[in-house]
C-alpha cells in the first residue's frame, strides 16, 4: 500500500517522516469554504475534502493500492476560528488576541482508502504567555506566522506558550499519535 499525504505542509511532511513513513505528496485540488460550523466539524470537513479530492484523482488501479491522508488545523479562541492570517497586520492582531489566554487547536484528519474512510478531529489546549508587542513585531517580521493557523507555529522557537495540554504534534498540524495507530491497521506496517 502506498501512503499519500494530501498536503503541501512541510510540518506534516516532517512529522510523518519522523515517524518512519514513506509517502508521496499530492496536493489536493480542494477549495476550503468559509468556516460555517464548529471548529471541530470544520477541520473534519476540510480534511475529508482534501483526502477525497486526491483519492478521486487517482486512477482506478492506484486507488486499489493507495491510502490518502488529509488534514486541516485551526485555532479557536472563544469559539471564533482563527485560520491563516490575511497579512502582517492580521497576524499581529491574532497574536495580540491570544496573548495571556488559553485557546484550542483543532486538527481534523481523514484517511481514505479502498477500506473506507476514517475521519476524526483532535483538540489540544494551548496557554499563551503574555506577549510583549516587541516580541510580536519580531516574530511576525520573520514571516513564519503568515502560513499558519492562528498566526503561530509552536515549533518556531519563540516563547509563545506556557502550557500545552494534549498533543504537541496536534498543535504543529498532525496528531500523529492517533494517526499512527490508524495507519498501522491499514498499511499493516
Amino acid at each position: 500500500m502506498q501512503l499519500i499525504l494530501a498536503s503541501a505542509s512541510p510540518r506534516r511532511k516532517d512529522i510523518l517522516t519522523e515517524y518512519g513513513y514513506t509517502f508521496k505528496i499530492i496536493t489536493a485540488d480542494y477549495e476550503e469554504k468559509a468556516f460555517t460550523t464548529s471548529p471541530e466539524e470544520t477541520v473534519k470537513e476540510f480534511a475529508l475534502g482534501k483526502a477525497t479530492a486526491v483519492y478521486q484523482s487517482l486512477s482506478a488501479k492506484d486507488r486499489e493500492d493507495s491510502v490518502v491522508l488529509g488534514a486541516d488545523t485551526v485555532v479557536s479562541l472563544d469559539g471564533k476560528i482563527l485560520g491563516k492570517p490575511q497579512g502582517v497586520e492580521d497576524a499581529k492582531e491574532m497574536l495580540k488576541s491570544l496573548s495571556n489566554r488559553a485557546h484550542a487547536v483543532y486538527t481534523g484528519y481523514a484517511i481514505v482508502s479502498k477500506s473506507g474512510v476514517i475521519q476524526k478531529a483532535v483538540k489540544t489546549e494551548v496557554v499563551f504567555n503574555a506577549l510583549a508587542d516587541s516580541l510580536i513585531e519580531e516574530y511576525v517580521a520573520t514571516g513564519k506566522p503568515l502560513d499558519k493557523a492562528g498566526a503561530y507555529g509552536i515549533q518556531d522557537g519563540y516563547p509563545l506558550a506556557s502550557a500545552v495540554n494534549g498533543s504537541l504534534y496536534n498543535v504543529i498540524g498532525l496528531p500523529i499519535e492517533e494517526i499512527d495507530i490508524e495507519l498501522k491497521k491499514i498499511l499493516k506496517k
